[in-house]
């Protein structure tokens, strides 16, 4: 049996031990009574019930269905000490007895167990459920499983001063399994058009469904225009933004053959909206019976559909390949948006303290939802002009090196980023020397990116006593000139590597619907650099990788 590391002093000192058992409201003894003089109850946790597919999806064979823990009294979070409570310590026996999967199911139990009963001991048992772990149990069909075989596993326990709660584990094999029909996004589709989603299931288990419920989700960019008198609806429009967008939940009464597909009477339209951009929708069947659907409908948050009730009808002839386990689709991916950085001028003499404020800004059309990706932040570097020295960085811009030998900052824009929002960056920097029309060059990462065609706008400038001309009053707008070029000596924070925050509220303002949606991190740019991998479709996590390229170098 598992047990969680524990320190070992605490675990050399009973006294301790003790201690814990009477904060959490257990007697001093080795065995831990309820205040009563009961045993202490304790259940036996884990799935209930366990469907076995016929069918090999090429998932992992190894990965358990099964995870029993100990539910014990109090709670698992650690006290002041770092130490999760004791609440009782003396032997006890766990018994796994799963011979009523003969000739059902293959079965893999824990603690050594060979064959179909398995015995687990232990000695001490926490409080709560999380660090009272028994061990996995995995389950597989083998050669003389068969539809709608049927078996249990037993879970008991045994040990003085503790009374255990049992778990039954029910088995099925072959029972009905849902697939759903395969989505794919028209080559014309663009923002503000409405997508008619081919959606169905095909029952690939051994029996039939008596009865099914469809679950469908569209993201923030995503609606669905028609609303149905057997469906429910619940639209989040506050919270993260990862997690905003409208969901449903459609009841359907009938029996659905194994073996056989089966579709909406009409496709389900899903309205895009003149943002969206890689936003998400997807759906799923599942075999629920009338009483769990009623209870799914009554969930808190749904209101109910009010037109006439959408139908299911059979499809003779469906390919099997045009099915899957987990029926989605990014759309639309044709859109754009468009990053704008703007620069500061300022002028000074030495020993002067002046600001530039730094702008960012998305002008659209399209939002950038990051949804493949987790919310991965944007950056754009800002390089220090000559004869300067920033004296206050805003508190989500980290000191680094730019290139060889020259000092910087990289500043990060958290994903997911609403159309038309408007940030700034607002820097201090004193003048320590006098250059004429020294410059510092805010950028973007270069990307070939198809997603905003527009990267003109990608680079601006920081300009201090400029002489006019050019790039010299700050303006946006890209330039190859190589005297734009930082000089090496340019200094951001001394060398401690200080991040700059002190004195800054790193505040933002505002403009168009920004929705107050976009929280910035002061953590470190190494903390950050080390962030998810490129999970695909996120056009954030395009131009993440590409910093961290930058980074590496």
């Amino acid at each position: 049996m598992r047990r969680p590391a524990r320190r070992s002093a605490f675990r050399a000192a009973i006294g301790l031990v003790a201690a814990a058992a009477l904060a959490a409201g257990f007697g001093p003894a080795s065995t831990a009574f309820a205040e009563d003089g009961t045993p202490l109850p304790v259940a036996i946790t884990g799935k209930s019930h366990v469907d076995l597919s016929l069918q090999s999806d090429g998932e992992d064979s190894d990965e358990p269905q099964v995870t029993l823990r100990l539910a014990a009294p109090g709670s698992d979070e650690p006290g002041d000490d770092g130490v999760i409570p004791v609440v009782h310590q003396g032997p006890y026996t766990i018994k796994i007895d799963a011979s009523g999967l003969d000739g059902v199911a293959a079965v893999k139990l824990p603690c050594g167990a060979k064959g179909l009963t398995a015995v687990c001991d232990g000695y001490e048992i926490n409080a709560g459920e999380t660090y009272n772990e028994i061990g996995d149990i995995r389950l597989s069909v083998d050669a003389d499983s068969a539809a709608g075989d049927f078996g249990t596993i037993k879970v008991t326990g045994e040990g003085e001063g503790v009374d255990f709660a049992p778990l039954t584990i029910d088995v099925l094999v072959g029972g009905p399994e849902l697939l759903g029909r395969k989505l794919s996004e028209p080559k014309d589709l663009a923002a503000g058009d409405t997508y008619e989603a081919p959606v169905g299931f095909r029952n690939v288990g051994g029996l039939a469904a008596d009865g099914t419920v469809l679950h469908f989700h569209g993201s923030r960019g995503l609606s669905f225009p028609d609303s149905y008198g057997n469906c429910a609806y619940k639209a989040t429009t506050d919270g993260p933004l990862l997690r905003q967008g409208t969901d449903a939940i459609c009841t359907f009464t009938g029996t659905y053959k194994a073996g056989t597909a089966y579709a909406l009477s009409e496709p389900l339209k899903v309205k895009t909206a003149d943002f969206a951009l890689n936003d998400i929708v997807n759906y799923g069947f599942s075999a629920v019976g009338a009483q769990k659907a009623k209870a799914l409908m009554a969930n808190d948050g749904y209101t109910p559909g009010t037109g006439a009730p959408m139908t299911l009808e059979e499809v003779p002839g469906a390919s099997a390949g045009d099915y899957a386990r987990y029926a989605e689709l990014d759309l639309p991916t044709h859109s754009t948006y468009d990053l704008v950085l703007t620069g500061a001028s300022a002028q000074g003499e030495a020993g002067d303290t002046v600001k530039a404020e730094i702008g960012f800004r998305n002008d659209g059309p399209g939002w950038i939802s990051a949804l493949r990706n987790g919310g991965e932040p944007v950056s754009f570097t800002v390089a220090v002009p000559e004869g300067a020295k920033v004296t206050k960085s805003p508190e989500r811009c980290n000191l680094t090196n730019i290139d060889e030998g020259v000092k910087g900052y990289v500043c990060w824009v958290e994903t997911p980023l609403l159309e038309k929002t408007k940030l700034s960056f607002p820097f201090e920097l004193r003048i320590d020397r006098v250059v004429k029309n020294a410059r510092g060059k805010v950028a973007l990462p270069t990307w070939d990116n198809p997603v905003e065609p527009e990267q003109s706008n990608n680079t601006a400038w920081i300009v201090l006593n400029g002489t006019g001309g050019g790039d010299g009053d700050g303006s946006q707008g890209s330039s190859g000139d190589p005297s734009a070029t930082p000089h090496p000596t340019a200094s951001g924070d001394d060398a401690s590597g200080s991040t700059g925050t002190s004195g800054s509220d790193g505040t933002s303002s505002s403009g168009g619907d920004s929705g107050g949606g976009l929280a910035f991190t002061g953590a470190g740019g190494a903390l950050l650099l080390g962030g998810s991998a490129l999970l695909a479709l996120g056009l954030g996590a395009v131009i993440i990788v590409f910093v961290r390229r930058r980074s590496a170098a």
